[in-house]
């Protein structure tokens, strides 16, 4: 393995992703360092199967051999909403909404609703593809709940309405390095990275 692609192009996601496989040794670059447009329809019904449409895809452009392509999907799951926004955290009431107004819907629709029925966690499942077509998948988990209101500037998506009662904060509000830690992104690249090393023998 000389290279990973990581299809993404959100750079606080591949800054998380180099800090924590760094001591793989290999070069890291997101798809569009890579110089791959693939056209990605997200239509799986699980975290899993979207992560693996979006490896696949992407490593179907790939032209360089020993390269491994990851791809992650991630979400946020409200028990009290059902799960939601779930697999659609990154379409949640629109592709181009900010999350200000995402965070704040949420917040609104639990008014009212006690700390123990707000129980949430990020879900983060990685795919691999590896140059021989084979693949696998990891998954990682972080359990929280929905504050009352936006707090840190250290995070993105819905960090800033996710709180850890271990650090009775929001996950914005975490150093990068406690969020790595224990992020659910944190935790299935781990797991991921003991799959590669495992690989590379």
């Amino acid at each position: 393995m000389k290279k990973i692609i990581f299809a993404t192009g959100n750079q606080g996601k591949i800054k998380e992703i180099r800090e924590i496989l760094s001591d793989l040794g290999v070069e890291i670059l997101s798809m569009k360092e890579a110089g791959i447009q693939a056209d990605i329809v997200e239509d799986g019904k699980t975290f899993e199967e979207n992560a693996l449409i979006k490896a696949a895809a992407a490593a179907a452009e790939v032209q360089e051999e020993d390269t491994v392509v990851l791809a992650d999907d991630s979400g946020l799951e409200v028990d009290y909403l059902n799960k939601e926004p779930g697999i659609y955290s990154a379409r949640y009431l629109g592709e181009d909404t900010s999350y200000e107004i995402k965070n704040q819907n949420i917040i609104d629709r639990l008014e009212g609703v006690p700390k123990e029925q707000r129980t949430a966690r990020f879900v983060c499942t990685i795919a691999a593809v590896f140059p021989d077509g084979s693949t696998c998948v990891t998954r990682g988990t972080i359990e929280g709940y929905i504050g009352w209101e936006p707090a840190g500037e250290n995070g993105f998506g819905y960090d800033p309405i996710f709180y850890v009662d271990e650090f009775q904060c929001s996950t914005a509000q975490l150093s990068m390095e406690a969020k790595n830690k224990l992020s659910h992104r944190g935790k299935a690249l781990r797991a991921m990275k003991e799959k590669l090393l495992d690989r590379q023998g």
